[in-house]
């Protein structure tokens, strides 16, 4: 009798630890994607990166029309050059093809890396945002709804007013 009463008394005590730890544990939510969309200066962000994915597309589009030219030119004089000039036209048209792949390949990384340079401090300002206010709040867990890594779970704390106003937006 002494020893089942012993475990039951044990049995208390650690159910009552892992309630106490549940209790501590203090989840909140938030939509990050929602919270970029209104952080000041992501705008101007995005119309300088898209500015900047213009240029390239004019630049691009400039190489594409002289290709276009220069071919359709060969084309039409094709019968009519000599050997030595259809070879060098060729030459130049090959040339001037892998440029524009190259272009392309280097307009591709210039704008991943302009993208990063101009929203990656809105990101980080966001985040330090986030983990300021989830620590002054003692929260131990924040899920972040945009990318769906919850799939089901108790209603939460929404810390999305919290983190706007230590941003300052309204």
């Amino acid at each position: 009798m002494k020893k089942i009463f012993s475990i039951a008394m044990l049995m208390v005590f650690f159910l009552g630890m892992n309630a106490t730890a549940n209790a501590q544990n203090k989840l909140g939510h938030i939509d990050t994607n929602e919270l970029l969309q209104m952080m000041p200066g992501r705008e101007q962000a995005s119309q300088e990166l898209e500015k900047f994915a213009r240029e390239l597309e004019t630049q691009f589009t400039a190489m594409q029309r002289e290709f276009q030219t220069k071919y359709q030119d060969y084309l039409e004089n094709q019968e009519t050059l000599s050997q030595l000039i259809r070879q060098s036209r060729e030459r130049e048209l090959s040339s001037l093809q892998e440029r524009i792949m190259e272009f392309q390949e280097s307009a591709q990384e210039e704008l991943m890396q302009e993208e990063n340079r101009l929203l990656q401090p809105i990101v980080d300002k966001a985040r330090n945002a986030i983990e300021e206010v989830a620590k002054e709040n003692g929260y131990t867990y924040i899920f972040d709804l945009s990318v769906g890594v919850v799939l089901y779970s108790e209603p939460g704390d929404d810390i999305m007013p919290l983190v706007k106003a230590k941003l300052g937006i309204e």
